[in-house]
């Protein structure tokens, strides 16, 4: 199951191992099965400390937990945690032995301290990005709590569970059978939704932290490199970040960063992450700004979060990004994670064999209806215009494909759908005027970004677009608060560009200070 390589890699992991740990599994004789077998034979085989199991009895074939010997196990795989997941296993692995989790000591105190007992299932797909943050979040809190169980199941190999369930997008988390999340989730996030003091806490926490020299809003490549830039200059730098990595983490193959021929979003982030973690850089992450309050009469500028918390600088540098932009027709929110969806690479493998739309001409949708055509059954996309946007090279793969329709000039108007789930698309056929309606049981919109700059309405210049107007230098209409990146009106959106405007931002914002001093 696993090459030699792949194994031997493994082995130096689970040299770490504190103490024996027991697979027991739970197999039929499927494909899938005898897959799952092969795989737990090779990681049992690297180390002594591991004993593989086969008296497994769950209801869910094939599947396998993963606990210490002596102890219950409370992490469970329902389907092969290959690609994206491989990591969760070996980290399941470790933890299960007692290896202490890479978290801080008053997470795992909270942790620890969770009353009443909590049953997660989180749904996945091997192809999503999102999906291993969730797994490997609640597995370490399951290593942690005796009160805590997570499985893991593959949405693609239980098929009838999540069509019985109507889980229609990834990852999806249940607790205690009922609705519990959708989407990337880190230790934060749920310990916040868990812990009903958490927000205070933390909040109070913010509150007491110093002034800072430059306050970077926005976790994206544009902040990773103004954070790099101004730590450098030995001032006060400190980045507060809904999601540290922004809207890199729902990017897949990066192929035009400039020294690095290929990469993936969650590892760029990763890396970026890394790099300012080289620096005295206070990251304060999963926290959302919700107001930009300018400085006056001498006064700090000030950034107010959304828990209450006040962090206060000399400079700001707003960096936060942009955010998938919605179609704004009816059906569009009742149906989203029930048909809607907008990332194909996560989701794409619940709708293996179905009929789906994809909604965008442009690079993105192109490429989204590529992917998703080697997975459903039939794909349709829709472009509002007379012709397709999107790079010649990806138009002549799009053509090439049997299974994939194009009608253009096709302005979406409604999403339909019964009994909780999406059943069609309505659009008008501009060049008629009639209205038309296409059968499909999932809708991928693609039809590009729109800038993360509500928050700042009625307090900074933004043009027609919502964009931040920045000069040359990256300086608002505010002395002192600075813009980079794609919330920005600086043109072209991408990551190599983003870059090079938050250190250009962050030099601004350091010659700004040492003029005003």
């Amino acid at each position: 199951m696993l090459d030699a390589n792949i194994k031997a890699q493994l082995k130096t992991y689970m040299e770490r191992l504190v103490a024996p740990i027991e697979i027991i599994a739970s197999l039929d004789d499927s494909d899938k099965g005898r897959e799952m077998r092969g795989l737990l034979e090779d990681v049992a085989s690297v180390s002594d400390k591991i004993h593989l199991l086969e008296s497994g009895n769950d209801a869910r074939r094939p599947s396998f937990s993963i606990g210490k010997v002596g102890d219950s196990a409370r992490m469970r795989f329902a389907g092969l945690p290959m690609g994206h997941e491989f990591t969760s296993l070996i980290l399941a692995l470790l933890q299960a032995s007692g290896y202490a989790p890479k978290i801080e000591a008053d997470q795992i105190e909270q942790i620890r301290s969770l009353p009443g007992e909590y049953h997660f299932e989180t749904y996945i797909s091997l192809s999503c990005h999102n999906c291993p943050d969730v797994v490997q979040a609640l597995n370490t809190m399951a290593a942690l709590n005796p009160n805590i169980h997570h499985v893991m199941i593959d949405g693609a190999l239980y098929q009838d569970e999540v069509n019985a369930r109507q889980i229609m997008a990834v990852p999806t988390v249940l607790m205690n059978g009922n609705d519990f999340s959708q989407g990337r989730m880190a230790i934060e996030d749920i310990l916040a939704k868990l812990d009903d003091g958490a927000a205070a806490r933390d909040a109070a926490k913010l509150a007491l932290k110093p002034a800072f020299d430059v306050l970077i809003v926005g976790g994206g490549p544009a902040a990773a490199a103004a954070a790099v830039y101004s730590a450098r200059k030995g001032i006060a730098t400190g980045i507060v970040a809904e999601r540290f990595g922004g809207q890199v983490l729902d990017t897949m193959a990066i192929e035009n960063l400039i020294s690095v021929p290929e990469t993936d979003g969650p590892k760029l982030a990763q890396a970026l992450e890394q790099h300012v973690r080289i620096y005295d850089v206070d990251i304060m992450n999963m926290q959302r700004a919700e107001a930009l309050i300018p400085a006056q009469n001498g006064e700090l500028h000030a950034i107010r979060l959304s828990n209450g918390a006040v962090l206060k600088a000399k400079t700001v540098i707003i960096s936060t990004g942009a955010r998938w932009r919605e179609l704004n027709v009816p059906g569009e929110h009742e149906y989203r994670g029930r048909g809607v969806a907008y990332c194909p690479h996560c989701d794409g493998p619940l709708f293996k064999g179905k009929s789906v739309a994809v909604v965008g001409g442009g690079n993105s949708g192109v490429e989204a209806a590529i992917d998703l055509a080697g997975i459903v059954g039939h794909v349709t996309l829709l472009q509002s215009g007379e012709v397709l946007k999107a790079d010649a090279v990806l138009q002549k793969k799009l053509y090439s494909l049997a299974n994939v329709t194009v009608i253009k000039n096709a302005l979406t108007s409604e999403i339909v759908g019964a009994g909780g789930k999406v059943n069609g698309l309505a659009y008008t056929d501009k060049t008629t005027g009639l209205s038309q309606r296409v059968v499909v049981e999932g809708v991928f919109i693609q039809i590009g970004l729109i800038p993360n700059t509500d928050w700042l309405k009625d307090t900074i210049a933004l043009s027609k677009y919502g964009e931040i107007e920045v000069d040359a230098k990256g300086q608002t209409n505010i002395a002192g608060v600075f813009g980079a990146g794609d919330c920005t009106t600086v043109p072209y959106k991408q990551i190599i560009i983003a870059m090079s405007e938050g250190a250009k931002a962050s030099l601004a914002a350091f010659d700004y200070m040492i003029r005003t001093s």
